[in-house]
């Protein structure tokens, strides 16, 4: 299965964004065997998470008809987080990927509030994959191997402020994301007081 699947992203996507879900691969698998994940169920993520990005945006919209994908105000007005939604309903219809794998392939880009250790995993290992170069990747590629969920935290909170710098909008999920895990963290000390 896993030579079909990157047999598919290797015609789907153009050679950065196939090298880019490469990286992702070889990231995601680092950090479960950090968190006793799988290596397969990773892979799986990780290879077809990206797998609907070099779609066009008329592709995108008819795959959201077709899939039925109810969006709210920001995600009709944010384009840049589509593919994560089409591509986990393509990856499903291809692969018959279960739902863990679908979910982390659906909120890869903006997250949500309880997420499981795949979701996260995929997530992080997308932001910090090697090919990633941006101010403060380091800090979370350090984080990310000692406590993902700081890592996310503060992936959220660069992003958002990527967000606001340029005037976008901000998704709810990702807000929820950072909140959650901040009280969540503030739990933990709490019992370990």
């Amino acid at each position: 299965m896993i030579n079909d699947i990157v047999c598919f992203i290797e015609k789907k996507l153009n050679k950065d964004r196939f090298i880019h879900s490469m990286n992702v691969v070889k990231a995601a698998k680092e950090l479960a065997n950090v968190y006793k994940v799988p290596f397969h169920k990773v892979e799986i993520a990780a290879l077809l998470h990206d797998n609907a990005k070099d779609l066009t945006k008329y592709e995108i919209d008819q795959y959201i008809k077709k899939y039925s994908i109810d969006l709210s105000d920001v995600e009709i007005n944010s384009p840049q987080i589509l593919h994560a939604y089409v591509g986990a309903h393509i990856a499903r219809e291809y692969f018959s990927i279960d739902d863990d794998i679908f979910n982390a392939i659906y909120y890869h880009t903006v997250g949500r509030k309880d997420m499981s250790i795949l979701e996260k995993i995929i997530f992080i290992a997308d932001v910090i994959e090697e090919g990633r170069n941006f101010s403060g990747v380091e800090e979370l590629r350090k984080l990310a191997f000692q406590d993902i969920d700081l890592a996310i935290i503060k992936s959220c909170e660069l992003t958002i402020q990527y967000v606001i710098s340029r005037g976008l909008l901000l998704h709810n999920n990702t807000v929820e994301l950072r909140n959650s895990l901040i009280i969540k963290m503030g739990d933990k000390n709490e019992k370990n007081n």
